[in-house]
């Protein structure tokens, strides 16, 4: 599970990115991907990855977690 977790942070952190430099005018995702299927399955991917994170947080994080 831990690689599960870091395959789906590691996706946050990169739509994250994409989603904040795109604000900005630059497609970085886009430029890199280059085509709008491939995309769309990256929007996917960190759509999914996001409720991953969000469903186990609370026993991934130790500063959220019962002490």
């Amino acid at each position: 599970m831990k690689i599960l977790h870091m395959v789906a942070f590691s996706l946050l952190v990169l739509g994250g990115l994409d989603v904040g430099l795109g604000a900005l005018g630059i497609g970085v995702i886009g430029s890199v991907i280059g085509s709008v299927g491939l995309g769309q399955i990256f929007a996917i991917l960190v759509g999914v990855s996001a409720v991953y994170i969000a469903a186990t947080h609370m026993g991934d994080c130790k500063a959220c977690a019962k002490s």
